[in-house]
């Protein structure tokens, strides 16, 4: 979706802003604010208003002409549009026919980090549609003139193309572009051999399961990473690789690096970062009263971690199929607390987050049954102090299950599970208010949101 900025010349309006200094003129639109306008061109808003001796910024309107400084030589209208993932500086100079100067210029960018997936960049209106292209990457050994031939693509047109000095400035790995009406589309940042790119949810959000997937035509050999996560991919069908990872859910709003490299046919290395940014989840705060004892770093550290170390080891085999089914159960009271939420414990500062969804004990039932969700292994079944008997499953490809507070344990370490099998008995063991059981689901190494995973099918 591109927003029209209508931009003349200083020039061409001399007869109703003599007297102000050169640069281009933006025509203010219906809901713009003096800041948005200062953000979108990336200049400070004080600037805005020397150069336009505004004196009351609140009374900007729809229809003024701005001078927006430092933006000369700029004669077309200019859009505003977002930047797709898996693309850069320079795939998008390339695709759009446009020197990676001229969107400096425009855009005031100091470094090719600030281009995260969804930044609104601004450009000439003429150069505001990617032309299909074809990618190629520079094999090692090969010279320029051998992988324009083996491509059928004329050496001088991609050097134009790629606004290039000269055949010899390229290295293994780099993709070109070359225009072609009947490529397939794909992300300009990568080579050709990976055909899509997607994200989900995008942008990131805290404590959510995000799903990678690339779509590939050959068999690559392909890692990555999320933030400070090693992603792990697995084959979902013919020509798709797809990784699970989850966002710690208090890992500060802002922007995380996400990197995808391998190696192609030949040997040829490729690698891509680009910045994604990570919104905050919609979680409350609440303050709870536990025992002492359950807090003592002496015994909350140690098994937090020997916890954690459980859902590390990735198991190749993916075990699940489409939605988890329910843990419990449904009985009338539901959930006694959800995913996410800041907790104080004792007073405590607000440190500690809800790692699960609590079901409720249901006192209408004589024995409340715990069900595994999904076909899986056993890693741990046994007692603890914080977490009181626990179990927790492997359904394989990073994705694990946790039990907590059962009054009776009804598995063993080893043991294969199946969906609806009873695993256990909820009580009140470990940590707790009142009888209940805790539901966690780990993704990658981290907790997130179980809501998730009962209500989608993940691949």
């Amino acid at each position: 979706m591109f927003a029209a900025i209508s931009i003349l010349t200083a020039v061409e309006i001399t007869s109703a802003q003599e007297d102000l200094p050169e640069g281009a003129i933006y025509i203010v639109q219906e809901g713009d604010t003096l800041w948005d306008i200062a953000q979108r061109f990336g200049i400070p808003w004080e600037d805005l208003v020397r150069a336009n001796g505004i004196s009351d910024p609140g009374q900007l309107k729809a229809g003024d002409e701005i001078i927006i400084p430092g933006l000369t030589g700029i004669g077309d209208v200019l859009v505003t549009s977002q930047v797709p993932l898996g693309e850069n500086l320079r795939s998008l100079s390339r695709s759009l026919q446009i020197p990676e100067e001229t969107i400096i210029q425009l855009n005031h960018l100091t470094s090719q980090t600030e281009l995260f997936s969804g930044y609104n960049l601004v450009l000439p209106e003429s150069n505001q549609q990617r032309a299909p292209v074809e990618r190629f990457a520079l094999a090692n050994g090969q010279s320029f003139l051998e992988l324009a031939i083996s491509n059928g693509v004329n050496p001088w047109s991609l050097v134009t193309e790629n606004h290039l000095e000269d055949m010899w400035s390229l290295v293994p790995g780099d993709v070109i572009l070359s225009q072609n009406t009947d490529a397939f589309p794909g992300p300009g940042g990568l080579p050709g051999e990976i055909t899509a790119l997607k994200l989900s949810p995008e942008p990131l959000v805290q404590g959510k399961t995000t799903v990678v997937e690339l779509n590939i035509d050959e068999e690559l050999e392909v890692s990555g990473s999320l933030s400070d996560h090693q992603l792990n991919f697995y084959r979902e069908g013919d020509g798709k690789l797809v990784a699970l990872q989850g966002v710690h859910a208090l890992t500060e709003p802002g922007l995380y690096s996400f990197t995808v490299e391998g190696s192609l046919e030949k040997g040829i290395p490729f690698g891509f970062t680009q910045k994604i940014y990570l919104s905050p989840g919609d979680y409350t705060f609440k303050s709870l009263q536990v025992p002492a004892e359950t807090l003592d770093p002496e015994v909350t550290v140690p098994e937090d971690k020997s916890w954690t170390a459980l859902a590390e080891p990735v198991t190749p085999e993916k075990l699940w199929q489409g939605t988890f089914q329910s843990p419990m159960a449904p009985s009338e009271c539901g959930f006694t607390d959800t995913f996410g939420h800041r907790r104080s414990y004792n007073g405590s500062p607000y440190n500690y987050f809800h790692t699960g969804l609590d079901f409720c004990y249901n006192y209408n039932n004589q024995v409340n049954e715990i069900y595994s969700p999904a076909d899986g292994v056993v890693v741990f079944a046994g007692p603890l102090i914080v977490r009181g008997n626990a179990v927790m499953i492997d359904h394989g490809q990073g994705v694990y299950t946790g039990y907590m507070h059962q009054e009776k344990i009804l598995v063993e370490v080893g043991e294969q599970v199946e969906t609806g099998q009873v695993i256990g008995i909820v009580g009140g063991t470990g940590r707790v208010n009142g009888p209940h059981l805790h539901f966690e689901v780990w993704a990658g190494g981290v907790q997130v949101d179980p809501e998730d995973w009962l209500m989608n099918a993940y691949p």
